[in-house]
Order: C-alpha cells, then sequence, then structure tokens
C-alpha cells in the first residue's frame, strides 16, 4: 500500500490531524511515528487523544523520562517514548506485547529505533518539520492495516 501525505500549517493543524486518525482507530491498533526533535510527534498524539476521547482533563506530555503514559478514554491511550531507549532489551523488559496487543490503542515516538518489534499492523507515521510551524506527516500502513486504509484516508481528508 502506497503511503499518503498531509501538510499541516500549525499545530492545532496537527493535532487536528492526529484527531481525524483517532477517531477511526480500533482496540490493538499500534501507531509508530518517527522524526526529528521538534517535528511534531507529541502534537500529533495529543490530538489522536482527542480522537480516541481521553478524559478532557488529561494533560498528554511527552513520555521521554518516564517511557510511558496511559490515558483512559473510548480507547485507552498507550503513549510510549523510546527516545532514552539505548537497546532492544530495555524495550523488552517494558513488556510492551501486552499492550501492542491489548484493548487499547498505542502511540510510540521514537519507534524507528526499534523497528523489528512492531507488527505487519503497525501504522507508520513521519513527520518532518518544514519551517517554524509547518509539518509534513507521511502516513505509511503495514500489511495488517490495508483493509482499513481506505477508511483511515477518508478520515484524514478533512481540513486543517
Amino acid at each position: 500500500m502506497k503511503s499518503v501525505e498531509l501538510t499541516t500549517l500549525d499545530a492545532e493543524g496537527t493535532r487536528a490531524a492526529g484527531a481525524r486518525l483517532g477517531r477511526v482507530l480500533l482496540p490493538g491498533d499500534v501507531i509508530a511515528l518517527s522524526g526529528e526533535l521538534g517535528s511534531g510527534k507529541t502534537v500529533f498524539v495529543q490530538g489522536l487523544a482527542r480522537g480516541v476521547d481521553t478524559d478532557s482533563g488529561a494533560l498528554v506530555t511527552s513520555p521521554s523520562f518516564v517511557i510511558l503514559n496511559e490515558y483512559p478514554g473510548r480507547l485507552w491511550l498507550y503513549h510510549f517514548d523510546f527516545y532514552r531507549l539505548g537497546e532492544e532489551d530495555e524495550v523488552l523488559g517494558l513488556g510492551y506485547e501486552e499492550y501492542f496487543e491489548g484493548n487499547g490503542v498505542c502511540a510510540v515516538e521514537w519507534a524507528d529505533k526499534f523497528p523489528e518489534i512492531f507488527g505487519p499492523g503497525t501504522l507508520w507515521i513521519r513527520l518532518t518539520r518544514v519551517g517554524d510551524s509547518e509539518r509534513v506527516i507521511e502516513f505509511r500502513p503495514g500489511g495488517g492495516l490495508s483493509e482499513r486504509w481506505k477508511l483511515i484516508i477518508k478520515a484524514l481528508d478533512g481540513k486543517q
């Protein structure tokens, strides 16, 4: 399946793209995010949280130091950040499989550090900074998401 690119003009546009995606996610979906520091990965996850209807009082922040934040909602959102992890053994020690195969949605920042742990149903998202506030977001589905890809594209086709 081909990748799809979306350009957002500001942080709220990036959040809105995440929210549109979040509304069509199902339990067990895994979102693997990559991009440089400051590219908007956490901002995108803030939108995902909005889309899966997390508790409106929850402040979605980068879990760089704690590795995992959990947010309850229509679907639980498990927000991982692998930035500080150096070896695959550290990832394995997290018990990530229970989350990836669970009843919530997983969003993993810096997923490209350990691509081998992700299954074929993973949706890969790369955020690229273009100027101060504009972002290009590339969506690349794994094999397991192909049957739902049309629905996902439709969800992302909204206005910024």
